[in-house]
Formats: C-alpha cells, sequence, structure tokens
C-alpha cells in the first residue's frame, strides 16, 4: 500500500460525513482514480466494470470486481480483505448475454443495500449508460442519485503524504522535459522526441522512479501549436518555428504537470513577444495563491496582467490535480477561471497553465504548485524561459 490503514480510513471518514450531508446511504465509486484513493488499488484494470462500494454502515468499502483482478490484485495489494471483495467470472466480460452489473447487484442485494438510497459517479469516464440502466434492473428498490465528484472534493486538500509524492513526481517532470529538449532540433522526428520523454517519464531519475502519466506528451508545433492536445506523428521538425510540450512526471499514480515553450532556430517574432507576456501573467496569478484567496482572484490577476498587451484568453488558466488515471490528470473539482469561487487551502494543488493558443501558433509555460499557509511551492523546478534550440 501507498499509505498506512489509518490515512486511508480518515479519507474514508470525510466520504461519509460528504454522503451524509447528500442523503446517500451507498455510495458506488467508479473513477480508478477514486478508488485509489480510497483503498489503495493501482492496477490497469479500469478498461472493465469494477466499483468500490462505500456504506454508511460498514466501517471498510467493498470492492467489486473481474476475478484475475480482485484475489490476487486488490486482497494482496490493499488493506481490504477477503470478506471485502467480490469477483465476478470472466463470461461477464464484453458479454452481450450478462453485464458486470448484474453480478454487482446481486452482491448488493445480499449485502442488505437493496432499498437504499445509492449514490453513483454519473459523470465518471468509468461509468456507462448501460451500467446505470443494469443497475435500475438490479436494484427495482434502490433510489440512484447523483454521487459525483463526491470524492474528488475530499481529495482536493492532500496529506502530507501526498505533497511528498506530488514533489518527487516534479523531480521526475524536470528531467522528462529536459529529455525531450536534448532530443529537439531541426529534423529530429516528432515520434524520437516523444520516445526520449515517455521513456524518461517511466525510468525516472536515479531518485526517484517514474510512472505511465494520465495523458500523452502532448507536442504541437508550428501552424497547429494553437491546437493544444495534438500529440506527435513521424515527420521531422523543421527549423524556424516552435513547439510547445505539455506532460506530467508521476510518481506512484501523483501527478506534476508541466509545459514549456521551445523555439526552433529563428522563430517569429510573436513567439519570444507572447512568451514573454506569458511568463509575467503567470508570476501575477501565482503571486495571488495564498489561503483565503478565491480560484477567480488568482485569474483575474492574470487577466489584468494581458489586458496592457490587448491580449484575451478563452479557456481557464488552471486546475486542481493530483492523483489520477488516464485520460486526464484534472481532478475535475476547483478551475483557475472567472466565477469560479473556490476558497484557496493549504495542501491544494493546482496545474496553472496560462496557454495561449491561436489560429496559427500556440505558446504554453505553466507551473504546477501547492498552496501553503503564506503562499504557494513550486513542485517542479525547470526555468520558466522560452528555450531556445
Amino acid at each position: 500500500m501507498m499509505f498506512e490503514k489509518a490515512e486511508y480510513m480518515e479519507r474514508l471518514a470525510k466520504v461519509k460525513k460528504s454522503m451524509e450531508e447528500k442523503g446517500i446511504d451507498v455510495l458506488l465509486v467508479t473513477n480508478p482514480a477514486n478508488m485509489c484513493y480510497l483503498t489503495g488499488h493501482n492496477a490497469w484494470s479500469f478498461y472493465v466494470h469494477q466499483i468500490v462500494v462505500v456504506a454508511l454502515d460498514e466501517e471498510m468499502p467493498y470492492f467489486i470486481g473481474r476475478y484475475m483482478d480482485a484475489f490476487a490484485g486488490v486482497v494482496k495489494t490493499t488493506y481490504l480483505d477477503e470478506k471485502h471483495v467480490f469477483a465476478y467470472p470472466d463470461y461477464y466480460v464484453q458479454n452481450p448475454e450478462c453485464h458486470p452489473m448484474d453480478f454487482m447487484s446481486a452482491v448488493l442485494v445480499d449485502l442488505g443495500y437493496g432499498n437504499k438510497t445509492i449514490g453513483v459517479e454519473m459523470d465518471s469516464y468509468y461509468f456507462t449508460a448501460m451500467a446505470l440502466e443494469r443497475f435500475k434492473l438490479g436494484l427495482p428498490n434502490a433510489k440512484f442519485v447523483n454521487g459525483d465528484l463526491i470524492v474528488n472534493w475530499v481529495k482536493i486538500i492532500k496529506s502530507d503524504k501526498e505533497i511528498e509524492l506530488i514533489r518527487k513526481a516534479g523531480i521526475v517532470v524536470d528531467a522528462a522535459m529536459q529529455a525531450g529538449v536534448d532530443a529537439l532540433e531541426p529534423g529530429a522526428r516528432q515520434c524520437d522526441v516523444a520516445g526520449a520523454i515517455i521513456g524518461t517519464q517511466a525510468r525516472g531519475t536515479d531518485e526517484v522512479g517514474g510512472d505511465y502519466a494520465s495523458i500523452m506528451p502532448l507536442m504541437p508545433y508550428g501552424e497547429t501549436a494553437g491546437a493544444p492536445h495534438l500529440t506527435w506523428n513521424d515527420q521531422p521538425y523543421d527549423n524556424d518555428t516552435s513547439i510547445f510540450i505539455e506532460i506530467a512526471g508521476v510518481h506512484q499514480r501523483y501527478h506534476c504537470p508541466m509545459s514549456r515553450t521551445v523555439a526552433i532556430g529563428k522563430a517569429p517574432k510573436k513567439i519570444y513577444d507572447y512568451s514573454k507576456y506569458t511568463i509575467e501573467g503567470l508570476m501575477a496569478a501565482l503571486d495571488q495563491v495564498k489561503p483565503g484567496n478565491t480560484c477567480e482572484a488568482v485569474e483575474g490577476a492574470w487577466r489584468t496582467t494581458m489586458k496592457k498587451y490587448g491580449v484575451e484568453k478563452e479557456s481557464r488558466i488552471g486546475y486542481s490535480t493530483g492523483l489520477n488515471f488516464p485520460p486526464d490528470w484534472g481532478e475535475h473539482t476547483a478551475s483557475l477561471r472567472p466565477g469560479d469561487k473556490t476558497i484557496l487551502q493549504p495542501n491544494m494543488v493546482f496545474h496553472c497553465i496560462p496557454g495561449m493558443y491561436y489560429d496559427d501558433f500556440g505558446i504554453s509555460i505553466s507551473q504546477c504548485i501547492r498552496v501553503t499557509d503564506t503562499g504557494y511551492e513550486r513542485m517542479s523546478h525547470y526555468p520558466f524561459d522560452l528555450i531556445q534550440k
């Protein structure tokens, strides 16, 4: 396990408190990051249906999943014992004649939850429309309500042990960014640069081991750099252009994201100008990161700075981050944008990424930070400068 059982119990207590406030008796957790947060289960098993069951009347949660993942995986790697693990046989996997939620419904009935108010993570990537329909068929006396983001809002404030894992992820992302920059030159194939980054993400450093990231390296360049979520192909990089690289270092599933912009040769003047604006705006935003301030106040400092240069940005400039699984390293809770009045508290972690995306170019220079008692801590330490190759 990544943490002592006592820490998992503290997390569960906070989740149950939120459940009680919302009138939820049983919460079915399907987001693998939330499952890992509550139990320590860390496996690439989320491509099939699995759930963690949190009930107000039971101290420990239950895991219900595929047989090959349950006893050989969950029981051996988490604090859950065999009494709290249920496994469905393999014929439930991707079989049009039956569905894993049929099995899970029967387990929930046997546990006495067939007529309870049940919360489900309705906007989770991993909870399908068919899953809800089969639950409704198998649990006709239950009342289903939206339990989305209950765990997410609990995990937005990290423990000191979680913060230490993110610091280690920051060491990995510094190394991975440098590996990408070292491999990047005119004529280098995009896939080779991506390979250098991914290899370092996995290996980490002599000090800290790496892990796979929830998002592949994002590497738009040249005229496509205004489309921030492009990855790579096998074509070579041209001279006299620019690229930005957005990646994360990961340690035991905890992420530290980073983005930097690289000028290859002599890039167009606007690349240098907008990089300067972006760094100035980023620093202004970070200066507003302190307990008691709001997310929108952080974004407002960025917006005020950029107004001097006649620059506006359509999208948010950051979001909470930490423990996650594909396809995203964001927590889907607080965002640094107008209207978000979430109050900053110590040990919240944000990826502040005021990317500038236009039709024919893009600039992205970011920083992952922890809110401290008085301000912020940088979780990685790669220089903010526009990188010249």
